[in-house]
């Protein structure tokens, strides 16, 4: 599945459920989409949801932000690096990610990054809409 698709999907999924979230608060909305609640309430929503495995080992993982506004992805890359098209990166250059090397692409792996879970983080940067908090992501 391209970037693109996924984005799309899941932004989609993101607006299903803030449509069912329409009055509650700000922080109720947030606290919503903690990843105890998500399993139970929404198990359609991420597929680690099925296993109740979390995409990130921490404490208390929010999935509000299931993709972080500082990921950049091209599915048609770009540029080329060593032969090989840069598909993803971040903006910011977290030293929590790294980039994942395939046969022909670079990725960016987010895998060590936490940032976009936690709730203070999620709390600067809101919007009901995902896709206005992630306007820069799609190139």
């Amino acid at each position: 599945m391209s970037y693109k698709i996924w984005f799309e999907q899941h932004g989609k999924k993101h607006a299903k459920i803030m449509k069912k979230l329409t009055n509650f608060t700000q922080d109720e909305a947030i606290e919503y989409f903690q990843f105890e609640n998500m399993v139970i309430k929404e198990p359609d929503f991420c597929p680690l949801y099925k296993e109740n495995k979390k995409c990130h080992d921490i404490k208390i993982l929010n999935c509000y932000l299931c993709a972080c506004p500082n990921f950049r992805f091209n599915d048609t890359g770009f540029k080329n690096i060593n032969k090989k098209s840069l598909k993803s990166y971040c903006s910011v250059d977290s030293v929590d990610g790294t980039p994942f090397e395939s046969k022909d692409a670079i990725h960016q792996n987010c895998s060590e990054c936490t940032l976009p879970h936690h709730e203070a983080y999620i709390q600067k940067i809101f919007d009901r809409d995902w896709f206005k908090m992630m306007k820069e992501v799609s190139i």
